[in-house]
């Protein structure tokens, strides 16, 4: 799939892009930062709600996913060191959440394409992909309608990512993928994963979501102001967790709004940073699937906590 996936890249793209422009941030907006709650007049936990309901992706009916346990991040079209300063990042990004970025010369799970028309490669990449991108398991990615707003909402950035259902004790998948069976693939047995349950429990639950797959395709005519290290703390948040490409975020100081505002975020922000950690610490065995969102919440809680608790005292 990942050779594929290049071999599409490069025959679909121009020649390999320069990196994002390097242009100073301007002044910052009037965006809600983190660590300046106390003095919005909102209530925090409004705020905080607000925020992860507008950001939050999951697929349907599953589970906020994440990366489990490691991520390969490869980069193409793109002159050799803006490419390996985006997949360092992004991989620094990701070994912070607590998971292991490969090492050099590792199988890329996490794909960063860069083109100067990403409309017209998102939609050569559904029309010869689609089967990659839409596998067919059920909660395994957003759907068609999602889908086609990856193909048709010209963007400076467009991601896709594809999730597993899996036994959390085993690692095993607990999902059955269209024209796959076992055995003697003559029973309906034979074409339904078999999880063993260790602990039946109303209120937990074996199955977790698992990303394995992602491509983010980098438009880089469109990328404007936005400077190399915030494209790619852009790319890292958009990556590991599972983010709506629609969301408003104008009313938070987010690195998810660089592209309409260069100025409102230098990299990843508190809240940014705080919803990762949410998203990378929370305990996913809970079976009520608001329950990652609750989580997340807690730790951005946490991250207002310690940051006002490091404020210096205000002077007369």
């Amino acid at each position: 799939m990942i050779a594929a996936l290049l071999a599409l890249a490069l025959s679909a793209s121009a020649p390999p892009a320069q990196s994002a422009q390097s242009a100073a941030p301007a002044p910052e907006d009037q965006a809600v930062r983190l660590e300046d709650i106390q003095v919005s007049g909102r209530r925090l936990d409004d705020l905080i709600q607000s925020f992860v309901s507008e950001v939050a992706a999951p697929n349907r009916g599953r589970g906020i996913a994440r990366w489990d346990r490691s991520v390969c991040v490869g980069a193409v079209n793109l002159r050799r060191e803006a490419a390996q300063y985006l997949v360092d990042r992004v991989s620094t990004v990701a070994e912070d959440l607590g998971l292991n970025a490969g090492d050099p010369g590792c199988t890329p799970n996490l794909l960063i394409v860069a083109t100067a028309d990403g409309d017209a490669f998102a939609r050569e990449l559904v029309e010869r992909r689609r089967r990659a991108l839409r596998m067919g398991g059920s909660g395994m990615d957003r759907g068609a309608a999602a889908l086609r707003d990856f193909q048709e909402t010209s963007r400076p950035v467009r991601w896709w990512q594809v999730s597993m259902p899996v036994d959390s004790e085993t690692g095993q998948r607990a999902v059955r993928i269209p024209g796959e069976c076992a055995d003697a693939c003559s029973a309906p047995m034979d074409y339904a994963p078999t999880i063993n349950v260790f602990a039946a429990s109303r209120l937990t639950t074996q199955i977790v979501d698992n990303i394995f797959r992602a491509i983010i395709v980098v438009d880089v005519s469109k990328t404007g102001a936005v400077n190399s290290v915030q494209l790619a703390d852009y790319i890292a948040m958009v990556s590991l967790a599972q983010i709506d490409p629609t969301a408003d975020t104008s009313a938070y100081a987010s690195i998810l709004n660089v592209f309409n505002d260069p100025g409102s975020a230098p990299y990843l922000t508190e809240w940014d940073k705080a919803y990762l950690d949410g998203l990378y610490g929370a305990q996913r065995t809970r079976q009520n699937v608001r329950a990652g969102k609750s989580e997340i919440q807690s730790s951005i809680r946490r991250a207002h906590a310690r940051l006002a608790d490091e404020a210096p005292p205000p002077t007369d």
